[in-house]
């Protein structure tokens, strides 16, 4: 479970001032839920998915993500909650002196993972993705869409209970798009929650769900189809 209670954030100006991105906002997402997160471009959907992962805290109030709590949260312990969820980025952030292989297996290197643990998760992650073919591949001799399904499977290297997808079909064009979309279902009802931020209202109305949107630094749930 995701719960934001209360929270507020702003961004300093030049001129001194604060601008606020959320006032006092509220809302929860269940475990194995789907939900769309909108809203135009600086609205806050980046800086959400930042307080969920904690690498931002909230001026005032609190988000709790599983056990942690934002304002209890040791540093010591974000690293931990960070196992629990996968993050997908639109501009991929693979590592370019290293195949797909290697670029999957550090995020399992990092939590400390060594030997044949590794090799078969990295192998099951990229079968899921469709890219098992490909692992000795480096990022520049993949497409697009095939680099998006390496960051997916890095994600979910380390069987997350939660991903987060920020605009991870915002490089692609519509076809390698809805593979992508088909691909994230796919681990939604194999029961990860999924939480995606996406200016691609096609895409939401193609495969409704719970959509929510960021408007005046609060969230409204919409229906996806009168998008």
């Amino acid at each position: 479970m995701i719960v934001f209670r209360n929270v507020s954030v702003s961004y300093p100006l030049p001129d001194g001032q604060r601008r606020p991105v959320f006032e006092n906002l509220s809302f929860e997402i269940q475990r194995g839920e789907h939900v769309y997160l909108i809203g135009p471009t600086g609205s806050g959907k980046t800086t959400l998915m930042r307080l969920i992962y904690m690498d931002l805290f909230p001026e005032a109030g609190y988000c709790q993500v599983g056990d942690y709590r934002s304002d209890r949260i040791k540093p010591a312990e974000i690293p931990y909650l960070r196992r629990t969820l996968g993050i997908v980025f639109q501009d991929f952030q693979l590592l370019p002196d290293r195949n797909v292989y290697e670029n999957v297996a550090f995020a399992l290197y990092v939590t400390g993972r060594r030997g044949a643990e590794v090799k078969t998760r990295v192998l099951q992650a990229l079968t899921l993705v469709g890219l098992s073919h490909k692992r000795r591949r480096y990022p520049h001799e993949l497409s697009g869409g095939e680099q998006q399904r390496v960051v997916i499977a890095r994600a979910i290297v380390n069987d997350p209970w939660i991903l987060l997808a920020d605009e991870p079909t915002g490089n692609l064009d519509p076809r390698v798009a809805d593979e992508i979309m088909e691909l994230l279902l796919s681990l939604h009802r194999q029961g990860m929650t999924l939480l995606m931020a996406t200016h691609d209202y096609r895409l939401v109305k193609k495969y409704p769900a719970r959509t929510l949107a960021i408007l005046n630094g609060q969230l409204v749930e919409v229906d996806p189809h009168t998008l």
